[in-house]
């Protein structure tokens, strides 16, 4: 490989990242919006979970359209495209005043949003050959996680400042919108030439038979499942984490903010950290360390439930240990596509198994806030949450892999 092409190689991966660094500014900062929207609309928090609950369905229903899309059209437009869109939704909902038209605008935004990771995805396939797709998509899947940490940082300093619950729909996304156009001007879809020997060619076929492949490869959509049990504790925290933080008294407490800023460092490090294993530590065996990192997410949610609120120093170890390995996974998963399904497949791939996770996740939403309704307590989501964690790694767990096996090779 010669160095022109590795230095090419590298710019893709990190603009790509840069680009995704900023693209939950205009998603996540819903969950620290809560207090104040809820409080200022008078919204009952099962209301706010079906609110959140539109947003993934639009994100799951744009994954299925815009996985398969990401294999036929340009990542780099549609990846900008889908910033653009949830920019000016984020903004739009920053002027509503009504649950109704909250949640439409956020079901929108949730398809606006969708059409970055599996584009990004196909991006850096297409730049990266599987023997060293872990840590690419390591790296990537870190860029997700680190862009909670932008996010969670900013929500809560302009919490801090005093700044009411629109402003988070305002100012952060304005770091997306420089993001997304550096990602415009530099990013290209694919090399000029494919000089990586491991990234196969395939003959080009349909989108409806692009589907066919992937839903009939069984052990694919077995990862799949288990990855939407995984989305729904992934969500369950990065949601309704800030709200069991913020409490009643949240400006007394102000420490219960960093707590929850470590779940999001935590998430950061574990991508990357996951990534790196399974191609090290693991073989390339993504399954066995998916499973290993469900089950100790599901021990880690047990020890939040029964740890005291007011130890900050337990509850910010705790906190990070969560991130790290709910999230961490997420690295494994997404090499899955290109290995099970082969390249020309993956952005389907990735699109299908993210549209399986947030519909889910979106389920789970409600059910969460439909739980803290009836308990009274934000503390009985983590119970909830470590039964998701341990059905992902069983789930996971029964896939059996030997070495890569391509839908079109098995047609």
């Amino acid at each position: 490989m010669d160095r022109k092409f590795r230095v090419q190689q590298w710019t893709m991966l990190l603009v790509t990242m840069f680009c995704y660094l900023f693209f939950y500014t205009g998603r996540h900062n819903f969950g620290w919006a809560v207090k104040g929207m809820a409080a200022e609309l008078h919204i009952p928090y099962t209301t706010i979970g079906w609110i959140s609950f539109s947003m993934l369905i639009g994100y799951s229903i744009g994954q299925l359209i815009n996985g398969n899309l990401a294999d036929r059209l340009s990542a780099r437009l549609m990846v900008s495209v889908g910033a653009y869109l949830s920019i000016l939704t984020n903004i739009a909902i920053s002027f509503s005043n009504s649950a109704t038209m909250i949640m439409l605008l956020w079901a929108l935004n949730g398809y606006f949003q969708s059409m970055a990771w599996a584009p990004g995805a196909k991006l850096i396939n297409n730049w990266w050959g599987e023997k060293e797709r872990g840590k690419a998509f390591g790296f990537y899947t870190m860029a997700a996680g680190l862009s909670s940490v932008v996010t969670y940082l900013l929500s809560i300093i302009l919490l801090q400042q005093g700044y009411e619950w629109r402003m988070l729909f305002r100012l952060p996304v304005l770091l997306l919108l420089v993001s997304a156009t550096v990602f415009l001007i530099v990013a290209r879809d694919k090399p000029a030439a494919k000089t990586d020997a491991s990234v196969r060619v395939v003959p080009s076929v349909s989108w409806i038979e692009r589907y066919r492949l992937v839903l009939r490869n069984r052990k694919f959509m077995v990862v799949s499942l288990g990855f939407g049990f995984e989305s729904m504790a992934r969500y369950g925290l990065i949601f309704w984490v800030p709200v069991h933080y913020l409490g009643n008294n949240w400006k007394d407490n102000p420490g219960n903010l960093w707590v929850t800023f470590l779940l999001p460092v935590g998430m950061a490090a574990g991508a990357l950290s996951f990534g790196l294993l399974s191609d090290s530590l693991f073989k390339k065996n993504r399954v066995k360390a998916i499973a290993f990192g469900m089950s100790v997410s599901a021990v880690i949610a047990v020890l939040i439930y029964i740890a005291p609120v007011h130890n900050l120093l337990l509850g910010g170890s705790l906190m990070l240990l969560a991130g790290f390995f709910v999230y961490g996974p997420q690295a494994c998963f997404w090499p899955l596509s290109p290995d099970l399904l082969g390249s020309s497949l993956t952005g389907t791939g990735v699109g299908l198994m993210n549209m399986t996770g947030y519909l889910f996740a979106a389920f789970g939403e409600p059910l969460l806030g439909y739980t803290i309704d009836v308990t009274g307590s934000t503390n009985s989501i983590f119970i909830v949450i470590a039964v998701l964690c341990l059905l992902s790694a069983v789930c996971v767990g029964t896939v059996r892999r030997k070495g890569s096996e391509s839908a079109i090779c098995n047609a």
